[in-house]
């Protein structure tokens, strides 16, 4: 997942390939609580490792279940020992549930049937998230829930319930505003239809009824049944009692399925593939939102399906506008508004008044950053309209605000392929991780730019400090580390380690060899060599000395250059070294020169050694870069120096932070987005 305070997408041209799903947000959520409340352990299957998984496995924690292990691990089950619908004695403390819908309403409902004393918490924006109907109808029940803020919204407080006056009346909830109310009641009422059946009344339409068809599919797979009259009234048994399934499987999410499937519809295939196959789930999904495929089909899209995977391609191009009530789709509609800037003509998507409670306002985001690439946007209190920019020059590169919704920052990444060849800023991009945390890992896997991934060099003499600020710039953008002295270093520590002398007559097996070793750059810059770490290894001062020596073997260099420019892949590249600008890369958008006296790089030197505990001389250390430099400066083969188009910066009295400020501030001039305040 990209930390980054934005993450910039360069103009994208083809997609293609496959994209393996994670798993359902909805789905996760749902059945971690059910596995909570029921008796005996459920061991449940790819869970999705999200934020809003993370706030509800830790409250279910707090609440008394065991969880094993204690937070979600990739490819292991968790094994869920539930509270057998009762709480432990004394049970009480705060639950912080985030942005999390799918926690704090279903929490809310079963915690104010089981008692304890509990305070249900999140960030501001939940506090802005409608509750009331939901309180109203358990406190017809006899439930304890109070404000701890504004009236009908979190912060509560859930005390102990007293049902004695509870009756034969149904318990109503209205249904217009979002049918997390209905799925909360649904889940937590079992808990209390020992003795006598209850029933739920749905006042007003049921809005996003799939979404009730997955909560009373699982509650089934839960020993829960359920009488469904006409998504009207919904009557829960007497005698009822959650019991474990023992094993359980979540599956992958439809929702997430959407953006993939827009990309099908939108791009052309590459590399003698075609289209993009999505994997995890099928025509057979339980998920309401599996039905986006049908709306996809209406634009244009051409769809293969199986029990557990879609194949999307272009069909019918440019994409058809449509006019549609999206009730069915609420989450996976918003996929429907980015496509549409690809429609010949105006679609008009109805029925989403939803959208206005989720985490933010998204019929208002919605409409506020397609209008900044340049649609013509109609928004209504249920209903968003849109036609696309009238032209290649109508549309503008746009810094889209995601307004801390993860469907936000993906729905607009599909901009990223629009006719006018303009790249799309996404602000925040972590905010995808309440649903799909590596949402821009498996987006760029499977696209293609239209010229290669941006590249900054940053170029200059041994220890002017390059490597430590490409490593902070690579980290602010989000972009790829490439260190190609490091390569020097890894080459001639290989060569040495397999008993090859750095000699000419050499070069050739030494070439050979670093080619067929896998070099891994890590975030926090450790170096692997064949999965061994390294990174010492190639920092001591005679790996420094082999690095220049096999570096003048023109054999050596013309294997690592297709080796270094391999690096090059989205979202972008920052590579340092010594001819980035001027060989590796000389196409690139930004070259930076750096520089400083040879006093000043001989103390930042020993600074670093003596830092790791390795011995250091400046005497030494002063004639050992005057070498370098002069050897680098006179190499037959790609001599150090500035490219004619590098800008120059000399870190001599700079700081760390004020030369990297440099390098970004030289980057944003490049680009077209207005600064992000």
């Amino acid at each position: 997942m990209y930390h980054t305070a934005f993450l910039d997408l360069p103009h994208l041209a083809t997609a293609s390939g496959s994209v393996q799903l994670p798993g359902s947000k909805s789905i996760s959520n749902r059945v971690l609580l059910l596995a909570a409340l029921s008796q005996g352990t459920t061991v449940v299957h790819d869970v999705l490792d999200s934020d809003d998984t993370r706030v509800m496995l830790q409250a279910l924690q707090q609440i008394g279940c065991v969880v094993e292990p204690a937070a979600v691990v990739a490819g292991q089950p968790l094994r869920i020992t539930g509270i057998d619908g009762f709480l432990p004695n004394n049970a009480r403390g705060q639950l912080f549930l985030g942005n999390a819908g799918t926690a704090m309403r279903p929490l809310t409902a079963a915690l104010a049937v089981l008692g304890g004393n509990f305070e249900m918490t999140g960030v501001p924006r939940m506090y802005e998230r409608p509750i009331g109907d939901l309180v109203d109808a358990l406190r017809q029940l006899g439930c304890k829930i109070d404000y701890l803020k504004d009236e009908g919204f979190p912060p509560l407080k859930i005390g102990q319930p007293d049902f004695s006056q509870l009756g034969s009346e149904s318990i109503k909830v209205r249904g217009d505003v979002s049918s997390q109310f209905l799925t909360s009641l649904l889940m937590a009422l079992p808990l209390l239809a020992t003795e006598q059946d209850i029933t739920i009344e749905v006042i007003g339409e049921l809005i996003s009824k799939p979404y009730i068809h997955i909560t009373l599919q699982l509650l089934a797979r839960f020993g829960i049944a359920v009488k469904n009259d006409n998504w009207q009234r919904f009557t829960i048994a007497a005698g009822s009692r959650y019991q474990s399934p023992g094993d359980i499987h979540v599956e992958a999410d439809a929702s997430s399925a959407s953006y993939f499937i827009a990309l099908g519809a939108l791009t052309t295939g590459a590399n003698g593939q075609n289209g993009i196959k999505v994997l995890g789930v099928g025509k057979d999904s339980i998920q309401g939102d599996i039905r986006f495929v049908e709306a996809a089909q209406a634009m244009g899209a051409v769809v293969q399906s199986g029990p557990n995977w879609l194949h999307i391609s272009r069909g019918t191009w440019p994409l058809k506008a449509i006019d549609m009530d999206c009730n069915h789709i609420p989450d996976a509609a918003m996929t429907l508004g980015a496509m549409a800037l690809f429609a010949d003509g105006t679609t008009t998507l109805r029925n989403i008044a939803s959208w206005r409670v989720k985490e933010t306002d998204r019929i208002a985001a919605m409409a506020n950053e397609l209008r900044k690439l340049g649609a013509t946007v109609q928004e209504g209190a249920d209903y968003i309209r849109i036609t696309p920019p009238a032209s290649r020059s109508d549309w503008t590169a746009a810094s889209i605000h995601t307004y801390d919704d993860h469907r936000i920052a993906m729905c607009f990444s599909l901009a990223a392929f629009n006719p006018a060849g303009l790249p799309v800023r996404i602000q925040d991009p972590q905010c995808v991780g309440k649903t799909f945390p590596d949402y821009f890992e498996a987006f760029f896997s499977v696209t293609q730019p239209s010229e290669p991934a941006p590249v900054i060099c940053i170029d200059g003499p041994t220890a002017s400090g390059k490597g430590t600020i490409a490593a902070i710039v690579a980290e602010r953008l989000g972009y790829h580390l490439l260190d190609s002295g490091s390569l020097y270093r890894i080459t001639g520590l290989a060569a040495s380690r397999a008993g090859i002398e750095l000699t000419e007559a050499n070069a050739q097996a030494i070439a050979d060899l670093v080619s067929s070793k896998v070099i891994t750059f890590l975030p926090d810059q450790q170096v692997l060599l064949d999965g061994d770490d390294i990174s010492l290894d190639i920092r001591t001062e005679q790996a420094g000395m082999n690095a220049s020596q096999v570096a003048t073997f023109p054999a050596v260099r013309q294997a690592l250059l297709q080796v270094q420019r391999n690096f090059c892949r989205l979202p972008g590249l920052v590579g340092d070294g010594r001819d980035m600008g001027t060989t590796i890369f000389p196409d690139a958008p930004l070259k930076v020169y750096l520089t400083a006296s040879v006093q000043c790089r001989a103390e930042r030197r020993y600074k670093q050694l003596i830092s790791k505990g390795l011995s250091a001389n400046m005497a030494d250390l002063i004639a050992d870069l005057e070498a370098r430099d002069a050897r680098d400066i006179n190499r037959a083969a790609s001599p150090l120096k500035p490219a004619q188009d590098a800008l120059h910066w000399d870190n001599s009295d700079s700081t760390i932070d004020e030369a990297v400020q440099q390098v970004l501030t030289w980057w944003e001039q490049r680009q077209p987005f207005a600064p992000v305040a």
